[in-house]
């Protein structure tokens, strides 16, 4: 096990990092991280993606457990993607009904930054860090999570059949954060996306920003 070097060294190597990603970053306080209980109904009812994904409810913590965890750490680093790679500029028009691989670049872009920026957090002696992505994961490229193509009850038992364990992370809001408020904490003013009709899905335009977190101890 390696010892770890000073924090502040640290967040200066992980934001080199995310802004060579073009992700931007900034530091954020536990307590001004927003844990809520209605946010997991927003997944509950809602969301096309509940208990399809092991990043996703009912597979992610409780509130409750991820208020806890966050008290434990001293530090955060919240991070903002903007706009949709791999798409440019569109229109609702050119949304498939089935839109969650049509974002894959998007999904992969986010949660693939927060996965790297954990693990070299991690290798360079802070073995606490852990990442909050966001979205449904995308990472079985052409196939359905496990949790989705599973019949029946809903079982935690099911995620030891994860395809990329290492990888999967909850997105923040499956964890019951409060991204609009928590975003708000640090600056940045988030607002809900239109969609054509209010559709689900059919979003109006691809000026979007996406939200993660990496914690460090």
């Amino acid at each position: 096990m390696c010892v770890s070097g000073d924090i502040s060294d640290e967040i200066e190597k992980l934001t080199k990092i995310a802004r060579g990603k073009g992700v931007e970053i900034r530091k954020i306080t536990p307590e001004k991280i927003v844990v809520s209980q209605w946010v997991r109904f927003k997944c509950r009812y809602g969301c096309k993606g509940y208990g399809k994904h092991f990043g996703c409810p009912p597979y992610a913590p409780l509130p409750d457990e991820t208020r806890r965890m966050i008290d434990e750490y001293s530090t955060g680093l919240l991070l903002r993607f903007d706009g949709v790679p791999g798409r440019g500029t569109f229109s609702p028009d050119d949304i498939p009904d089935d839109f969650h691989d049509w974002f894959r670049d998007l999904i992969l872009w986010v949660n693939g930054t927060i996965h790297m920026l954990e693990k070299t957090a991690f290798y360079d002696g802070f073995y606490k860090a852990f990442g909050f992505g966001g979205y449904p994961c995308i990472y079985c490229e052409h196939q359905h999570c496990v949790a989705e193509e599973a019949p029946g009850v809903v079982d935690e038992s099911m995620r030891r059949k994860c395809r990329h364990m290492d990888k999967v992370r909850p997105s923040m809001e499956a964890a019951g954060m409060d991204v609009f408020a928590t975003a708000k904490n640090v600056g940045w003013e988030l607002e809900t996306i239109p969609c054509k009709d209010m559709e689900y899905g059919k979003i109006t335009h691809s000026n979007i920003h996406s939200i993660g977190l990496v914690l460090l101890e």
